[in-house]
């Protein structure tokens, strides 16, 4: 389903994205990790086709993001690091206008709406205008309208970023379950994610991909049972002398 190879990003003499290759099969929740900095947003924003990529490709349901980003994307739901929304729109106004753009009318438009609100816990909010809402609702509404034309992709940077213990929770568990008929990639630097929503997660560094398995295989890796010691062995700390 995610299929990227030798994903390189340059900024300048910067280099952000190291080679990177790695696939994500339908039924795989693959969790992206590594320090701030270390090329995960970059990464994922190569494969939405948001940048460019220096060298490499991603390919989307065998599409080429780079030779066919159209028909790629149209397989993709993503949820960017900080997603837009219009304030002055509500929950429901704003999702009808983001399944039109997704080419989405009618008795579909209304389904899909519908469902994605049942999906992300939106029913009590959905008439509200979005600049009442708190972080955990915004949050929400970013993630629903990644869902709604049933990608058969999800892409998702830092989706438990700034919510409650209680809100972190209710997307973990919806990401476990959406990945059983998805294949998902989805950003973190908090580790307990990894055990909570994860089929497998690779670890990078610096652009690099540094530790990769199950969550399993990644406590049997550390020699202590502990994925955060895993994570400060083969991470660059920048505490570091």
């Amino acid at each position: 389903m995610i299929e990227v190879t030798n994903l390189s990003k340059h900024f300048g003499s910067k280099l952000a994205v190291d080679n990177l290759s790695f696939t994500v099969k339908k039924g795989d929740v693959l969790g992206f990790l590594g320090p701030n900095g270390a090329g995960k947003s970059t990464t994922m924003r190569m494969v939405t086709g948001f940048l460019p990529p220096s060298s490499g490709d991603a390919k989307i349901c065998g599409i080429s993001i780079v030779n066919d980003p159209a028909a790629a994307k149209h397989k993709i739901g993503y949820l960017p690091e900080s997603a837009p929304l219009y304030n002055d729109m509500t929950v429901i106004g704003f999702l009808k206008f983001c399944a039109e753009i997704r080419g989405l009318s009618g008795s579909s438009k209304k389904d899909a709406v519908e469902k994605a609100i049942e999906t992300c816990f939106l029913s009590s909010v959905a008439h509200q205008a979005i600049d009442t809402l708190s972080k955990g609702y915004r949050h929400r509404t970013c993630l629903a309208q990644a869902l709604l034309h049933d990608p058969e992709v999800l892409i998702l940077d830092e989706p438990t970023d700034g919510l409650d213990p209680n809100q972190k929770f209710e997307v973990r568990q919806l990401i476990k379950r959406l990945g059983h008929d998805k294949a998902i990639l989805f950003s973190t630097h908090i580790l307990e994610e990894v055990e909570a929503s994860c089929t497998r997660a690779v670890i990078v560094d610096q652009g690099k991909i540094v530790a990769d398995g199950t969550p399993a295989e990644l406590l049997e890796q550390s020699g202590t049972g502990s994925l955060t010691d895993l994570f400060r062995t083969v991470t660059t700390r920048d505490t570091a002398a």
